[in-house]
């Protein structure tokens, strides 16, 4: 390829392609001379601080680690279950629930409890141009994911100010993507941020890394733009070390920090039994899960693999090892994960300083529009052409040094939005919105009350575990609602 960027006595640009050339990635400037001043500056600002020579060896070291089925079926033979001794269960636990439940609102009292929301997914399966935090699954309230998890955090800081008689807060950290920051952080000034305080709410944002196709090439999305995408929900640590999170928590005197992600309508929100429960285990490291409902339900599965905690994705699993169950006729590993982890800010700092390098990227095939190098055309590939590369938030749980498992009820906790209404029937708006609704339909029935139709007359009670629910119907407010 003849020197385009050199062509134009642009020294900034020429260094530029040199770079990217000594990395086998000079493609990238194919069109340097097709594109406008505009055009061109964009492309530099893409590309300055694009680490050409750590790309290529995270391609290489991912698809060196991709494995097969014969991994897969040896990985069958090296799996235990949770243990009971690291397990806490809101079913099976009932006696223990209040004393995590005070110990977890007596650190939030102290101001020593923080909240991370991975929030960095568009809603392109939603069918929406928009942030997923954004989206309305149609309550009567018309309250957004943000929302809804906005007022939790509220009601939390008044219930711990209630009990413990001073004032308190939970700072917020959002982490957000290139394509949701602006998005995001205007959509919490339109809102005059749900009534919390600006000051509290620290938006940050995850790296991004370029998609690559399988001969380890970048692709590019337009002639003057690369292919990029989000660096995967574990991205978390190296964007907590990139921004200086870490040590803002240290600042503030965080001591906990509950991680989760935006697209759970029923997400507890720095829930004190939760953090409690970690807390007199003394972990450094937990996970929230729901039992699986069946074998096959797609969903990884928190389990030891040679003796080391960690997430086995249900597609790793044989379907003998998935079926297999214990003496009281549970499924063996039943663990499922559901993106809600538990870490301290001590393990945080250790993860950033020390083990996020040692993390290996995880590749996902698929089909990546790009740009044909030699005819220019966009194309839209029909099977997968290339790979994304990510890391996964659980990836950490292999360096800890106390870990523990906190299970719950599904119906209470766990209902994700991912998919439209127009798609699978699962996952979508209106399972969202019935799991809330009836999810506050029980707190209106456990706190005494009945509800009736149009001419007044009562409602018999569907019947429904609300036992759990004592706590989580205080969240509401003084009167439970139906949002």
């Amino acid at each position: 390829m003849e020197a385009a960027a050199a062509a134009e006595g642009d020294e900034a640009a020429v260094a530029l392609e040199q770079r990217l050339a000594a990395g086998g990635q000079g493609h990238v400037l194919r069109f340097w001379s097709e594109l406008g001043g505009a055009a061109r500056r964009a492309l530099v600002e893409e590309l300055r601080d694009m680490d050409v020579a750590e790309i290529n060896r995270f391609f290489r070291r991912a698809r060196e680690d991709g494995g097969g089925s014969g991994a897969a079926v040896e990985l069958d033979r090296r799996m235990e279950p949770v243990p009971r001794d690291v397990l806490g269960s809101a079913c099976r636990d009932r006696g223990l629930l209040p004393r995590w439940e005070s110990r977890g609102l007596a650190e939030i009292a102290g101001s020593r409890v923080a909240a991370l929301l991975l929030a960095g997914g568009q809603g392109t399966r939603l069918g929406v141009p928009y942030p997923k935090g954004m989206c309305d699954v149609g309550l009567p309230s018309r309250k957004t994911l943000f929302h809804l998890q906005a007022q939790r955090l509220r009601r939390l800081q008044q219930l711990a100010e209630e009990q413990h008689g001073t004032p308190c807060h939970i700072p917020w950290y959002i982490m957000t993507s290139g394509r949701t920051m602006e998005s995001t952080k205007e959509f919490f000034l339109k809102h005059h941020y749900f009534g919390l305080k600006k000051e509290n709410i620290i938006f940050f944002q995850q790296g991004m890394l370029p998609a690559l196709g399988f001969d380890g090439k970048i692709l590019l999305e337009e002639k003057g733009k690369i292919a990029m995408a989000p660096d995967g929900n574990g991205g978390l640590y190296r964007a907590l070390g990139a921004h200086s999170i870490v040590d803002d928590m240290e600042r503030r005197g965080v001591q906990s920090v509950h991680v989760y992600c935006v697209d759970n309508i029923l997400v507890k929100v720095a829930d004190p039994r939760f953090i409690g429960f970690c807390l007199e285990k003394e972990a450094d490291c937990g996970a929230k899960v729901v039992e699986k409902t069946n074998p096959m339900e797609p969903v990884g599965v928190v389990c030891r693999v040679d003796g080391v905690y960690q997430v086995v994705e249900y597609s790793e699993i044989s379907l003998a090892t998935a079926q297999k169950r214990g003496p009281d006729g549970r499924l063996l590993f039943n663990a499922g994960n559901i993106a809600n982890h538990y870490f301290t800010t001590a393990f945080l700092k250790d993860v950033v300083n020390t083990y996020e390098p040692r993390l290996q990227h995880h590749v996902a095939e698929k089909k990546i529009p790009h740009v044909d190098i030699a005819t220019g055309q966009l194309i839209q590939p029909e099977k997968p052409n290339g790979i994304k590369m990510e890391k996964f938030v659980f990836d950490i749980f292999q360096f800890s040094k106390k870990f523990v498992v906190y299970e719950v009820l599904r119906e209470d906790e766990f209902s994700p939005l991912k998919n439209a209404d127009s798609q699978n029937g699962k996952d979508n708006p209106t399972t969202a919105r019935h799991a809330l609704m009836s999810l506050h339909h029980c707190w209106v029935l456990n706190a005494g009350g009945h509800f009736v139709d149009e001419n007044g007359t009562r409602i018999p009670a569907i019947p429904r575990r609300c036992w759990y629910l004592n706590f989580s119907s205080h969240l509401c407010g003084e009167h439970a609602r139906l949002d």
